[in-house]
């Protein structure tokens, strides 16, 4: 238990200081994890407009006005919901989004930019919760999560780790590389992630490169109806295939980067590891 509260412990105290003021009471998200943050700390009272990609996939914010997306985000519709605060991650293209509205004296919070590794994540519920005055729902978010990553570390201590890939999108296929969270997260979970054979975090890969990698599994969280392994069903000949360890993984329980981090390692370690996998993150 001591590695779970040193991780906690290390990161309160690396992370940059927040600036001082009041909480912010009008905040508008640009990013769906900073928004899935901000619920999980229960500061919905706070937003007053979201992005795209957030109304969509969260129900508690689909009543929001929005006010764009990464590609096409709307200066006057954030402009014209006075926030006292503009969170986004600074995307290649939003950095030239984010001096306009620093220009017209927009205060914006950044957020560390892709690929976003498991420390920034924690960083980013820390700081969300000072700024809203959320600062008491934030540790306790972080110590959950240190106490999973501890309980998984554990359970999977001893046991061989699997080589596995994991699919973001089959066709074209997109895989995790090196240096993303959830790079770091498939190392937390007690396997070796063949796609740190690529530099880049989310790789454009091929099928004779995953048929030549021969994983013992491959975790899938394409949105497409047809199932992990009916699909994967066409090529035997790959071990994880062979051996029936091709699993469906639902990608907005594992690939955002939010809050819910102590609960996407389990369910990475079990698809891993074998669903009876005993894991106590109990404090």
């Amino acid at each position: 238990m001591r590695r779970a509260f040193a991780l906690a412990a290390w990161l309160l105290a690396s992370a940059p200081a927040v600036q001082a003021g009041p909480p912010a009471e009008r905040v508008v998200s640009m990013n769906p994890s900073a928004t899935r943050i901000l619920l999980a700390l229960g500061a919905r009272g706070a937003l007053v407009g979201v992005d795209e990609f957030s109304a969509r996939q969260e129900p508690a914010v689909a009543s929001l006005p929005r006010v764009g997306g990464l590609y096409d985000p709307s200066l006057e519709a954030v402009v014209a919901l006075r926030p006292d605060l503009l969170v986004l991650v600074p995307s290649r293209e939003q950095r030239d989004f984010q001096a306009r509205l620093e220009a017209l004296h927009v205060p914006v919070l950044t957020l560390a930019q892709d690929p976003v590794r498991f420390v920034d994540v924690l960083g980013a519920i820390r700081t969300l919760g000072e700024r809203v005055g959320r600062e008491a729902e934030a540790r306790a978010r972080i110590d959950a999560i240190a106490r999973a990553r501890e309980a998984v570390r554990r359970a999977t201590a001893g046991r061989e780790r699997p080589r596995a890939v994991f699919v973001l999108t089959r066709e074209p296929l997109f895989v995790v590389g090196r240096g993303s969270f959830l790079d770091e997260m498939i190392a937390l979970a007690g396997a070796t992630n063949l796609g740190d054979a690529f530099d880049e975090a989310w790789p454009r890969t091929s099928l004779e490169w995953l048929v030549g990698a021969a994983p013992d599994v491959i975790l899938d969280s394409d949105s497409s109806a047809q199932p992990a392994p009916a699909y994967w069903s066409r090529w035997p000949s790959i071990p994880a295939v062979a051996r029936g360890r091709v699993v469906g993984v639902p990608a907005g329980e594992v690939t955002l980067p939010g809050p819910d981090l102590d609960r996407a390692l389990v369910t990475l370690a079990r698809a891993l590891h074998g669903d009876a996998l005993q894991i106590d993150p109990a404090p």
